[in-house]
């Protein structure tokens, strides 16, 4: 995996994308963190002669815990599926982080996906549907087909947007297909969410209430799992909090005070002393 670095100093935090393959537009969080921690952004594996599934995914995210962070533990920071990619990460390797940062974390659960679906109808036009109906003959590189599809829906997952794209370097579209079905599948023979019981470390949620993915939904199928899961939403906020005009500023405050104080010995603990935002009942 290409790896950026950031950062000269301090506790360890990897930053892990979403998708599934869509590597590079975390780089404006890891940026964001360099001053206070030395930050790792993997570029997740692309697709090639076999098939991907979770577990390469997990197993080359071990690879690069041991090779780069020696006996130190990293915080894991995953986005949509980078988060899901973190818990996997936990339970499959128990005492191998420090704490998980689950922003805009994907669905376990056909119910809470089902949810997300009716959220983006709900949001689309008619204008919208007809251009995705034409991507697949204006764009017949797949890949190319989906970083547009990516930019063209982003206003479906934002609530107020600073930008008209994600900034991803490539996409990788048979390698998102294979992931996700792999992932769905692992769901349906109850691996995940069940698997997570095994984490035993600090876990934070940060989520957009304007999220198509149900953030309360998704909280409420971990918790069982997870009961140190602690969970923050904010009102105006959508998948990319920190691209979201109303909570950007906020967000990495927030995001920079629990990874400190996780590192401190400090149990994170999120308190309501930030302006704008609120807890989940």
């Amino acid at each position: 995996m290409h790896i950026r670095e950031y950062g000269q100093s301090g506790p360890l935090v990897v930053v892990l994308h979403g998708g599934p393959a869509a590597p590079g537009y975390m780089a404006p969080v890891a940026s964001e963190l360099a001053d206070l921690f030395r930050v790792l952004e993997p570029m997740q594996r692309g697709s090639g002669a076999e098939p991907l599934t979770v577990a390469r995914h997990v197993a080359d995210l071990h690879e690069l815990v041991e090779a780069r962070c020696g006996k130190a533990r990293p915080a894991l920071v995953g986005h949509s599926w980078g988060a899901m990619l973190a818990l996997a990460y936990a339970a499959a390797h128990p005492g191998c982080t420090a704490g998980l940062v689950l922003i805009g974390c994907g669905t376990f659960d056909p119910v809470a996906r089902a949810r997300m679906r009716a959220i983006l109808e709900e949001r689309m036009d008619d204008g919208l549907r007809r251009r995705m109906e034409r991507l697949q003959w204006e764009f017949p590189d797949p890949n190319e087909r989906l970083r547009v599809l990516g930019n063209l829906t982003l206003p479906l997952y934002s609530y107020e947007i600073l930008s008209s794209g994600l900034g991803a370097e490539v996409c990788d579209a048979l390698a998102h297909r294979e992931t996700w079905e792999d992932m769905v599948r692992l769901q349906e023979k109850g691996v995940y969410p069940a698997t997570f019981a095994a984490i035993d470390v600090p876990v934070i949620m940060l989520h957009g209430a304007a999220d198509p993915h149900p953030g309360q939904m998704i909280q409420a199928g971990l918790k069982p799992y997870l009961p140190q899961l602690e969970y923050y939403e904010w009102e105006r906020c959508g998948h990319y909090p920190w691209l979201e005009r109303h909570v950007g500023v906020e967000f990495f405050a927030v995001l920079r005070d629990w990874l400190s104080r996780l590192f401190t010995g400090d149990h994170p603990k999120v308190t309501s002393d930030f302006t704008g935002t609120r807890e989940a009942r």
